[in-house]
């Protein structure tokens, strides 16, 4: 529990200082200032008195219980003052200083010792390498910025600059502001899914807003964050998407660094709303921690100009966002209150008809969130400014609107979004739609984006799914031949499955695949080929003859077409014997000690499209799978979707429409399509066996050729952990 460290009633400044413009002496005068309610005990043994406060000499030597301790002393300092604050019983510790696994080898041995000491005595951890801590509800601000606003968002941040410029965002407009603000730092003990566990139990935080450069335990956050997310949004913007950038935030951090397609992907799965761009973040955040959800993805725009409407039809489309066709009783009630120019269709144009009043804004908004098929309303134009821009009478009519507006909002549990060209105007319609959490902006794109978010939180409130939670029941569906198998290769010192082991693990766990047979001799080979040419299996039709494909078998030689082990495309028995033969000799070749096993021959699969499926350990997220186009268009196109394990059938779906070639598998120019269901279920196997079987460390389905209908696993690797 976190609650004693970030809901503290007394707290210890390590450091205390005299000097002005030490952080020591900063603290004490920010909590002094801002009336901490709790304790506060300077430490200093060189100090008496600091701002008319004593000063002990020791944390030990404080009479009465300590809750939390700021440290503001050096690094190398950090783990005996821990040990003495597990003496004297304290919670937790905020460690602002730096100078630990950033900096490289010694500083991580450093930070490691650190962890040790807090772990030793129990003392939980905040950073180090931080900015620090606010608790706004008890004005305990151990940070130092002045005059922040208190409001219903959870702030959790990695960088002193980011959590400063979007706290001054948030006092600049004057409307939502924070519960909670934590500098997370290297995240060497409390980590970031604990702390949303804590958000998510804070009656009075409604939304919890990230900027993450790091983070070492990601299966655990996506696990939290996709509880969190059912009761409260999380608004999250993860840095290092270039190299550039993925360094910068590792060499801040010292954590393991970037925004991959896995994590942005992953993110989204658990419910998070992802922002790539700054400026978005806490208008998105302070929208979300105020506004209704949008339920059916479908938004109305009501503008005062064609400009603004065509243009934000086109941002909300690009997002994916449903424009409907508003019903003709809804377009008759508008044409009856608006100008014979006006348009009634969606986006709605009043043409002039609110110049002279207004608040027939409020009257047109009333009759279209009616609609049943509107999920909510984006206003765009002037509102808020024609007091200013016309006359000054008409800001009484845009106070009447504002005033129906937030309303309508609570009565009809729909959203109304503001943009508006006198944003940054004083105007008193503007601030009554700030009162009623009806976000305001002066940019479309930032106005958009709010919409577009309420859309995307709302499809994931519909589409939930409690499965999809990230947690692996281990060896649920095990196979015990499945079990000796892999036991069989780690007896003989392997940490890789032979294709033909490989195709059997598969088999049992239903993936359709021609094992074939492993020929010690050219003569077996030829027993083995013709028995697979005899079987029907294996006949499309009587106008195409059985291939047979020829692969090394061998633990030492894992690319075979490195080694010149493959042969394909073979019929007659001279091709058969020639094959094994050059086969063999190529192997030898390659690799003299190789331990040969013998040739795998096995019949050709038919043409069809390749697909490639593969698995492996991401070192944030654990196990995660791959799927796209296979052969030569995995390289060219790079055409493929990342999912973190485990997956269900919902989530197989989504793969397939997640890649640009999704179009090829229902049919392009003719062709019937591709059997979608079959491929599905393939990729719900491999999840399956991949949570049957943790030894495994990484598998290759490649190809797979998928037909109209079925398809055929034609290459398997499987490589286990050592």
């Amino acid at each position: 529990m976190l609650d004693k460290v970030l809901n503290a009633k007394s707290v210890a400044i390590i450091g205390a200082s005299k000097n002005k413009t030490k952080r020591g002496f900063q603290a004490i005068k920010t909590l002094l200032a801002d009336g901490f309610e709790g304790q506060i005990y300077p430490v200093n043994p060189k100090e008496d008195m600091i701002l008319g406060l004593a000063c002990y000499k020791d944390i030990t030597d404080i009479e009465g219980p300590v809750d939390l301790a700021l440290i503001t002393t050096p690094a190398m300092t950090i783990p005996s003052i821990l040990r003495k604050c597990g003496e004297k019983k304290v919670a937790g510790a905020v460690i602002i200083a730096g100078g630990f696994r950033e900096l490289g080898a010694k500083g991580k041995q450093l930070e490691q010792d650190v962890v040790t000491a807090a772990k030793e005595t129990g003392v939980r951890l905040i950073g180090p390498n931080t900015s620090g801590m606010i608790n706004m509800k008890s004005n305990m601000n151990l940070v130092g910025i002045q005059d922040t606003p208190k409001g219903h968002i959870a702030l959790l941040c990695q960088s002193g600059n980011m959590a400063l410029t979007l706290i001054t965002e948030a006092t600049i407009r004057k409307h939502e502001g924070f519960t909670y603000y934590v500098g997370v730092g290297n995240e060497s003990d409390i980590k970031f899914h604990e702390y949303l566990e804590f958000f998510r139990n804070d009656p009075e935080t409604k939304a919890i807003l990230m900027y993450v450069e790091g983070m070492s335990e990601g299966r655990k956050f996506l696990q939290e964050a996709h509880k969190t997310c059912r009761e409260k949004p999380i608004i999250l913007l993860k840095s290092g998407r270039s190299a550039t950038g993925k360094k910068s935030a590792g060499s801040h951090t010292g954590s393991l660094a970037g925004m991959s397609e896995v994590a942005k992907r992953a993110y989204e799965r658990a419910g998070i709303i992802v922002i790539e761009n700054s400026d978005e973040l806490f208008p998105v955040a302070e929208t979300l921690s105020s506004q209704p959800s949008i339920k059916n993805n479908s938004i109305a725009i009501l503008a005062d100009g064609g400009g603004h409407a065509t243009i934000a039809a086109d941002l909300l489309s690009d997002y994916g966002i449903n424009l409907p066709e508003l019903s003709d009783k809804t377009k008759g009630k508008l044409r009856e209150i608006l100008p014979e120019a006006a348009s009634v269709t969606n986006p709605v144009d009043v043409a002039g008809g609110t110049d002279s009043d207004p608040s027939l804004f409020a009257d047109c908004a009333k009759i279209i969130l009616n609609d049943p098929s509107v999920g909510g309303l984006l206003v765009v134009g002037l509102f808020g400014g024609y007091g200013i821009r016309f006359e000054k009478s008409l800001a009484i009519g845009e106070g009447a609107a504002a005033y129906r507006f937030g309303a309508m909002v609570k009565k009809s549990k729909k959203p109304i979004f503001m943009h508006s060209l006198y944003s940054s105007y004083e105007s008193h319609a503007l601030d009554l739609l700030r009162h009623y959490d009806i976000p305001v902006h002066d940019s479309l794109d930032i106005s958009c984006k709010c919409v577009a978010s309420l859309c995307k939180y709302g499809n994931y409130l519909k589409s939930y799914h409690a499965k999809t939670n990230f947690v692996f029941n281990w060896r649920a569906k095990a196979k015990q031949e499945g079990a000796q198998i892999i036991e069989n290769a780690k007896k003989e010192g392997r940490h890789v499955l032979l294709e033909h082991e490989a195709k059997q693990l598969i088999k049992l766990h239903g993936a359709p695949t021609a094992v074939g047979q492993v020929a010690v001799t050219e003569d077996e080979a030829w027993e083995i080929a013709k028995k697979i040419k005899e079987n029907s299996e294996y006949q499309v039709s009587s106008k195409h003859k059985v291939s047979l494909a020829l692969k090394i078998v061998s633990p030492d030689i894992l690319h075979k077409s490195d080694a010149c082990g493959v042969k394909l495309n073979l019929s007659s028995e001279r091709e058969v014997r020639k094959g094994f033969q050059q086969i063999i000799k190529s192997a030898e070749a390659y690799n003299s000690k190789a331990d040969i096993r013998g040739v795998l021959v096995a019949p050709m699969a038919q043409k069809g499209l390749e697909i490639i499926i593969g698995t492996k350990i991401d070192e944030q997220f654990g196990p995660i799978i791959m799927y796209g186009l296979g052969g030569i268009m995995v390289e060219i196109m790079k055409d493929v979707t990342f999912w973190v394990l485990p997956v269900n059938s919902t989530s197989c779906k989504k793969m397939l429409e997640d890649t640009r070639s999704s179009i090829l598998l229902d049919g392009v120019r003719g062709h019937k399509g591709y059997d979608k269901k079959s491929l599905k279920t393939l990729i719900a196997m491999c999840s399956d066996l991949i949570e049957s079987y943790p030894e495994i460390e990484e598998m290759d389905l490649n190809p797979v050729i998928l037909y109209e209908k079925g398809l055929d696993v034609v290459d398997a690797r499987i490589i286990l952990k050592k």
